[in-house]
């Protein structure tokens, strides 16, 4: 059966030909009737094959781009998609040192020419987390590679509800084997516990991993304020590095529970405090000048690009209270994972902020998501997590 073909409008096909993976709308000359998540094959005006990718009739995307070459007799084989997730496999595991470490992200979207699916993977258990239609139609390939590769244990975290497997009808649950949840994980040998099926994301935020290290490298002997702390990830390094006290602040009653289980099941007994509330009111009201280590990693404050303004007002917001609080020659862990605000703007952002809380500022690191997080180089807007740690005088 032959490929259907989106053919582009003349002088649209230049960002193709940089290898960017998004076609929007307005590039478009001819668009196929085809049902949502068709592979098709994309044509610039004069009919010359540039690619393939998955339709979408229901995104301002309308095709998302997996391949460059022609190779059209192979982009709808098991073994094409099979292919992709092993090299994604063999970059974890020159990157991940799993003798200390068996929480990472093993599928990454277009960072892995494989946009519509992330992967994480939890002590021997594959997440899959599906995100678009034409990914849904090939979850039996998917499976079987993660089989071949040595996974017993997958389990499907689908936004929507799936026709694609009769026994998920609501669009989760276990492709393969089965664990009981939660899972207890090992991150550069520090304990988390991880519910993959109720939880966020897919459980666990794993983007963190190197920036939670470099923060135990600076804890000893400080008091350490861990803010929007979810699992509590950085406030259980800081602990193990060696901090006087750690506090965590979510306004989720649940997420608090969580980071004290998980400060418990590395660190009984330690001095930690569990605080459910507003982190903005709680910047608001502690006392000055008391904790040395404060952590800022909200959630996407801009989940789109019309979000931008009012995400920068609240990120200035939040930089603005910390710096006004902190510790002389205190040190803020501050980031955004809002894929809509560049590096560029949010440095801006917190400029902003110290400039008006009239203190000396230094970064002293820049930070962004780690290598089983790659950024294709050919798409820009895969860099989401942006990071700074500043010296506070």
């Amino acid at each position: 059966m032959p490929i259907p073909v989106l053919q582009l409008k003349k002088g649209k096909e230049r960002s193709i030909n940089n290898r960017h993976p998004w076609i929007f709308s307005g590039a478009v000359a001819k668009l196929p009737d085809n049902e949502e998540g068709t592979i098709v094959a994309v044509t610039d005006f004069e009919n010359k094959k540039l690619g393939f990718g998955f339709l979408s009739h229901k995104s301002q995307i309308v095709c998302r781009m997996f391949e460059w070459d022609d190779l059209t007799e192979t982009v709808t084989s098991d073994a094409y998609w099979k292919q992709k997730l092993k090299n994604a496999y063999a970059l974890r595991t020159t990157v991940i040192p799993q003798e200390k470490t068996n929480v990472y992200r093993l599928l990454h979207a277009e960072g892995d020419f494989f946009p519509g699916i992330i992967a994480d993977v939890y002590a021997g258990v594959v997440v899959l987390q599906v995100l678009i239609r034409g990914v849904e139609k090939l979850v039996p390939a998917i499976k079987q590679a993660l089989i071949e590769l040595g996974f017993e244990h997958i389990y499907i975290k689908a936004k929507t509800s799936s026709t694609v497997l009769e026994d998920i009808r609501t669009g989760s649950g276990w492709l393969h084997g089965g664990v009981e949840v939660p899972v207890i994980v090992k991150e550069n040998n520090v304990l988390f516990e991880v519910d993959f099926i109720d939880g966020q994301k897919t459980g666990f935020f794993v983007d963190q991993r190197e920036n939670r290290e470099l923060l135990r490298s600076y804890s000893k002997g400080k008091k350490v304020l861990n803010t929007f702390c979810y699992t509590g990830g950085f406030s259980v390094y800081a602990a193990s590095g060696g901090a006087e006290l750690v506090d965590s602040v979510d306004i989720s009653k649940e997420a608090v529970a969580l980071a004290a289980r998980n400060m418990n099941l590395n660190l009984p007994g330690f001095k930690h405090g569990a605080i459910a509330a507003d982190c903005f009111d709680y910047l608001g009201e502690i006392e000055k000048d008391f904790y040395d280590i404060i952590v800022l990693d909200p959630p996407a404050f801009a989940k789109s690009a019309k979000a931008v303004a009012n995400a920068c007002r609240g990120y200035k917001q939040i930089n603005l209270k910390a710096f006004r609080k902190i510790k002389k020659g205190g040190l803020l862990f501050t980031y955004s994972c809002s894929q809509n605000i560049d590096k560029d703007l949010f440095q801006k952002i917190v400029f902003g902020a110290a400039a008006d809380s009239y203190r000396n500022v230094r970064i002293i690191h820049q930070m962004h998501q780690p290598a089983d997080h790659p950024i294709n180089i050919y798409h820009p807007e895969g860099e989401y997590l942006k990071g700074l740690v500043l010296y506070v005088e």
